[in-house]
């Protein structure tokens, strides 16, 4: 996907990650207002028709923009290495498995990816899925019945809970998935290994910080720019997993 590091050509459509999607025309098409639609869905759906990465995305065959941010973050900091074996927590639609089976090379057999969501996911090459909820009984097992030797080099979390227009609850809500997360990364992580997760704008808790910064040599905080300029999304990057005691 990319031409260094022996990873083969260039992620088709990343336009070194759309140059923060200046390589694309500005647009502004505005939406007739419709008796069905509330004014949200018309906002949402205007922002949808002048995105640059949702017009990048369908040319490149994506299934949602956030694979740019995947692409973003992997091209600075280069943990999807072929052979990898990755957990995607929060996959559906599948924009991040299909970055990540691209880079390990899983579609070969090289690397492996191993995917769940809460909701039904169409099936990826060179990704092995379940609708599963991650923080119900038996889902980690799950996870790690499929990865080989029953250890990951790289867990990825897109997770988010519904929001309920709260800003304290959401990020409680957030949290509560990224510190089962990187619980869980903690378990299943190999010597080496990184963790990818999805917060809040306001800072990551600091029990959860604190786990990272014990278990991991460098954390840090990452916004790409194919995230939104108005969202409180963010993520935090952990690399270097000190290994199990």
């Amino acid at each position: 996907m990319k031409g260094k590091s022996g990873r083969g050509s260039k992620t088709k459509g990343s336009g070194g990650a759309l140059g923060s999607a200046g390589g694309q025309r500005e647009l502004n098409v505005r939406l007739k207002t419709a008796r069905s639609r509330t004014p949200s869905s018309q906002r949402w759906l205007e922002r949808q028709l002048n995105d640059p990465y949702v017009t990048a995305a369908k040319r490149a065959g994506y299934r949602s923009r956030a694979a740019y941010k995947l692409i973003e973050i992997d091209d600075k900091h280069r943990f999807l290495k072929p052979g990898a074996r990755v957990v995607d927590l929060g996959a559906a639609p599948g924009g991040w498995s299909q970055i990540a089976a691209e880079r390990v090379q899983s579609v070969g057999g090289r690397g492996q990816v191993v995917a769940i969501d809460i909701l039904d996911m169409e099936p990826l090459a060179g990704v092995v899925s379940a609708r599963l909820d991650f923080m119900e009984d038996g889902a980690e097992d799950w996870l790690k019945a499929r990865l080989r030797d029953g250890a990951a080099d790289v867990v990825l979390s897109d997770m988010a809970a519904p929001t309920v227009g709260h800003a304290r609850t959401d990020h409680l809500r957030i949290m509560m998935l990224a510190e089962a997360a990187a619980h869980f990364a903690g378990d299943v992580l190999a010597t080496g290994g990184a963790f990818l997760c999805k917060v809040f704008q306001g800072g990551t808790e600091r029990d959860l910080l604190d786990f990272l910064k014990q278990h991991f040599q460098t954390v840090r905080h990452i916004k790409p720019p194919a995230s939104r300029s108005d969202s409180a999304e963010l993520y935090v990057l952990a690399t270097g997993f000190k290994g199990r005691a």
